[in-house]
């Protein structure tokens, strides 16, 4: 549902104020929905840290001693205690330590960080904000400038800088995330109930999606 509460320095951010504010194209149809889920799965995945693993036959710590003589015990033949079929022996085609991160095109990761933009600022998910600044980082300051938003909503601020007291006021929150408008991502755009964007923070997306589209 759209965001009904205001005030006079936070506003819900329309497509149509979007297409005016932003020379980057708004879309609004099926363009970049693969190219955002292409995004997501390559970003979850580089997060992967491929570490778990299992012990073959070879790495088994023991000797390649014969546990007995090959002949005259009545045994079955045995050439190792590391054998996987033993107790304490290796595992056969377990797990290894591997590389699970994908690499996008340039173009990928633009457009589906427009598409996913686009489709939040549909949705009415979008704040526009003037410049958040507070006096000292702390949390309570922060929340007091955020006096419109509902408290038991996530929220995403999208900032000019992250090196700022909006960022340090947030990292006691659980449901409040910073990111600046040079590092967030289409992923970053999805989890949140709500975006907030900074007033200086629309150029800086607009240049990075000037190559994705413009408007016609």
């Amino acid at each position: 549902m759209p965001y009904k509460r205001e005030n006079a320095t936070m506003k819900v951010l329309s497509v149509e104020d979007a297409q005016q504010q932003m020379k980057a194209a708004i879309l609004s149809n099926g363009r970049g929905s693969q190219a955002l889920h292409e995004a997501v799965v390559a970003y979850r995945a580089n997060r992967r840290s491929g570490t778990r693993g299992t012990k073959t036959k070879g790495t088994v710590h023991g000797s390649g001693r014969k546990p007995w003589a090959q002949k005259g015990t009545g045994r079955a033949r045995a050439g190792y205690r590391s054998s996987p079929v033993w107790r304490g022996g290796g595992v056969v085609f377990g797990p290894q330590p591997r590389d699970f991160s994908k690499k996008l095109p340039k173009k990928v990761k633009r457009l589906a960080l427009q598409k996913a933009l686009s489709g939040r600022i549909a949705e009415g998910a979008v704040l526009l904000s003037e410049t958040i600044e507070l006096a000292q980082p702390k949390t309570k300051e922060l929340l007091r400038r955020l006096d419109s938003w509902n408290r038991k909503e996530t929220l995403l601020l999208v900032i000019e800088k992250k090196e700022s007291a909006v960022w340090l006021a947030s990292r006691n929150h659980p449901l409040i995330a910073v990111v600046s408008a040079a590092e967030v991502n289409a992923e970053d755009l999805l989890w949140p109930d709500r975006i907030v964007l900074e007033q200086p923070v629309l150029p800086i997306l607009d240049q990075r999606l000037a190559k994705g589209g413009r408007r016609s």
